[in-house]
């Protein structure tokens, strides 16, 4: 596993995407961009010193692309080789897929095959990517809160077209409006799952914690308002000799109990690191800045 993550040329707040995003904030700070870039450049050195792949690309100027820290929106990486690349909702996050991302790719991995979904931005069809969906990869299952930027057609094309099993949803925040993406509410690992299941209607709770039980998953619950501090958004990846990590930011892992911790850390160690101003103005944290590339390797690659 390679986690690709994009280093930002110019991040900042976001109101294209702020419309239903409502983790997003505007920061009231003059240096937003400056402290974002020191809180990436950290999180990498982090997850390199647990000795985990990290391919950094480096975004452009132009276009301007201020979400183009969470790339795995845009982009998802398979282990038969296949890159699919997904419609965004913004307008402005369509720019996000780049010439230099690709030309990084293409130089460490073998992309056998590439599906293409982003004609559906012509017809207000939307489905971004591991943020609309949360995938179980072993077992071949994908779980899909409805939104906005989640098409329910589309995502069950994915799934056929890829061969998962969907478990489409829908799930609410405490004000009523639905969650703009699954990965904030659920996080599939692959012993466990993290899941704010009070966001899910009661009458379609009992199918979502079924379908997690039914493929052996432990499910260890979070609130609401853990959940809004982005204690759902978190990510199981591995070392270069397998050794899972549960990656997170420090404001979600404060934000959890301590048998919730200690649970966790019962299956693999956690890292996390802070990542305030991120959250804040993009509405995304740890899990949306990490594409996981399961791409095969080209020979004598050096990542």
């Amino acid at each position: 596993m390679t986690i690709l993550m994009i280093r930002p040329a110019h991040f900042e707040y976001n109101p294209q995407t702020a419309v239903n995003n409502a983790f997003q904030q505007k920061g009231l700070q003059h240096s937003v961009h400056v402290d974002a870039v020191a809180e990436f450049d950290h999180f990498v050195e982090v997850l390199r010193q647990y000795d985990i792949d990290v391919l950094v690309v480096q975004d452009t100027e132009i276009p301007h692309t201020p979400d183009s820290i969470f790339p795995n929106n845009w982009i998802s990486f398979h282990r038969d080789g296949t890159v699919v690349l997904y419609p965004m909702f913004a307008r402005n996050r369509r720019s996000e897929r780049k010439q230099a991302v690709f030309n990084a790719l293409n130089q460490h991995f073998v992309i056998k095959q590439t599906i293409d979904y982003t004609h559906c931005e012509e017809n207000d069809r939307f489905l971004e990517g591991t943020g609309s969906f949360v995938l179980d990869r072993d077992n071949h299952v994908a779980f899909a809160a409805r939104s906005p930027r989640t098409d329910d057609a589309l995502f069950e094309e994915f799934c056929k077209q890829m061969g998962y099993r969907p478990v489409l949803f829908s799930s609410f925040d405490t004000s009523g409006r639905p969650i703009y993406h699954t990965n904030v509410m659920l996080c599939v690992a692959d012993r466990y799952a993290v899941i704010n299941l009070t966001s899910i209607p009661e009458h379609e709770r009992a199918l979502v914690r079924e379908e997690l039980e039914n493929i052996g998953k432990t499910i260890i619950l979070i609130t609401p308002v853990q959940m809004r501090q982005f204690a759902g958004n978190m990510l199981q990846v591995r070392d270069r000799h397998g050794k899972p990590y549960l990656v997170l930011s420090s404001r979600a892992y404060r934000a959890l109990l301590p048998e919730q911790v200690s649970r966790l850390a019962s299956y693999n160690p956690i890292i996390h690191v802070s990542l305030d101003t991120i959250e804040e103005n993009g509405g995304g944290s740890a899990r949306c800045m990490m594409a996981e590339v399961f791409l095969p390797v080209k020979p004598m690659t050096n990542l």
